[in-house]
Parts: structure tokens; sequence; C-alpha cells
């Protein structure tokens, strides 16, 4: 890496409480959802000059897929169409988080392209054409791209401003299994969309909790259909001692369960970790 890189961390985005308000016209659902983002995730680096180009690695590079068809390389394209002359380079990715995993990754790895992308081609953060190139990249990309907790509605495109969400300590579980989101989406039955008002995101910590706490996801239920072992970590977080509340995050399989303390979410990973190996497991804070 050049003296003239930049690198950026691709954190994981996790669906608090996700509800799925209908089904559109021309096939997308409207959901809302609480998002808030975790200290782990997938790493990007960027070199300007030359060519488009990535390469990627890390413990889940695998299963990542063809290269060619990565978010990363799309949300690049998608800027470069709306900024003429953009310098373009390599970029390199470190595939960390597990893949289809209802975290995110791919869609956080664009979003943190294309900061990269901004910052080496002197683009302010507020640039319109960075959030219309999230948009066109993914429907998680904008909510990826100023990774703070927020509210997101309409297919993702609608974000709150940025939430003051108390720290939160949580586990993150995933027993090896992909799940596809539009399987999941498939698998829901929920009548069309209707206009409805938009409510305000809860206000301060406390209704922020409750909304939490009171929320759930739509589609751990399908999702549980296709794969069984969502219900399994699910009822293991919910039997580890000191754990409040357990649930899917996205379409899955990662599962969260939430704690009062990093030593207690660490201590429930160590025990997971004994008790089931080849389960994907990390403590983590969420925040905003």
């Amino acid at each position: 890496m050049t003296a003239a890189a930049g690198a950026e961390k691709a954190p994981a985005k996790v669906n608090l409480t996700l509800r799925v308000l209908g089904r559109r016209a021309d096939g997308y659902h409207e959901i809302e959802s609480l998002v808030a983002f975790a200290g782990v995730g997938d790493a990007v680096t960027f070199t300007p000059g030359g060519a488009l180009a990535l390469a990627v690695s890390g413990p889940t590079a695998a299963a990542a897929g063809d290269v060619a068809d990565n978010l990363v390389l799309k949300a690049a394209r998608a800027l470069a169409e709306r900024v003429e002359g953009l310098k373009l380079g390599r970029f390199t990715l470190s595939k960390r988080l597990p893949v289809s995993a209802g975290l995110g990754g791919g869609s956080a790895d664009a979003a943190a392209a294309l900061r990269l992308l901004a910052r080496a081609n002197r683009i302010t953060p507020d640039d319109s054409r960075l959030m219309q190139a999230a948009r066109a990249t993914g429907a998680d990309v904008p909510v990826c791209l100023d990774p703070r907790a927020r509210l997101m509605r309409g297919i993702g495109d609608i974000l709150s401003d940025p939430l003051d969400l108390p720290r939160l300590f949580a586990l993150l579980v995933n027993p090896g299994v992909a799940v596809a989101t539009k399987d999941v989406f498939a698998a829901l039955n929920v009548p069309p969309a209707e206009p409805i008002a938009q409510a305000g995101a809860p206000a301060g910590s406390a209704g922020l909790l409750a909304e939490i706490t009171n929320g759930r996801n739509d589609l751990e239920g399908p999702a549980i259909e296709l794969e069984p072992a969502i219900a399994e970590v699910l009822a293991v977080l919910r039997n580890l001692p000191g754990c409040r509340l357990a649930r899917m995050s996205g379409s899955g399989a990662t599962c969260f369960g939430l704690f009062d303390s990093t030593r207690a979410a660490s201590a429930a990973a160590r025990t997971l970790r004994v008790g089931y190996p080849a389960w994907w497991t990390r403590a983590t804070v969420l925040g905003g």
C-alpha cells in the first residue's frame, strides 16, 4: 500500500428491529428498521491511479463470490457515471464478515469504497452524487454511507437523522448458513403496501431502548422456515446467562443477543465457542 492509499472500516449493519409494511407494485417491500453499526466488520483500502481493480482476501473471501460482481466495483462505476473525470484505482477488500448473513457486509464494503473515492477526489461527504451512487448500488448502501444509528424506511432509501443510541453490548452469532434476501422476502406473505403516515424516530435513549425491546423482525419467521438453524441460534442465545434480548438481524442468518456489559457479552462468546465451535461468534458494541 502506497502513501497515497486510504483505508476505511466497513462495519457490520445490525437491524435491531425490522417491520415489513407491505409489498410495492414494483415487487420491492416497504420496511421500517432501526439500524445500528457494530465494532466488527470488513476493511477496504484504496490506491488511486490506473484502471479500476479489486482484490479480495480474508477469512470469508471464498464465500464472497465472483470479484466481477462485487458491490465495491458496482459502487465505483456508479459514482464514475455521475462524476466526470473521477480518479479510480485499485481497491483491496479484507472480507471478515460472513456472507449473505443479514449484516449488510457487501453494502458496507460498497459504502466504504464510496467514502474512499470521495476522499481521493476531494468530493465532500454531503455531495448528492455520493448518495445517488449509493442508491444505484443497493438498498442497504445508503444507510451504510455514514454508518450511524438511524431509522431506515421505504426500501432503505428514506433515512432519519442520526439517532442518539446508547451503547449496546452485543453478541453476534451466525450458524454458518447463507440466506438469500430475495428468498426470505419471497416466503413472506404480506399485503400490498398502503400509504402510511411516517412516524418520527423515538425520542431519547429510553424511547429507543423501548422501541428495541418492544420491536420484532418480521423476516425471522420466513427465514427460519428456510434455515431452521436460525431458531437454534436464537434458543441458544436466549438461554445464555445475562442475555436480555435475542433477535435475528436483517434477513438472517446472523442473530444478536444483548447483554448488560462487555464482560457479559464476552463471557457468552467464550461459552458459545466451546459449545458451537463451527458458528461464527463475535462479542461487540453496537452504537451510533
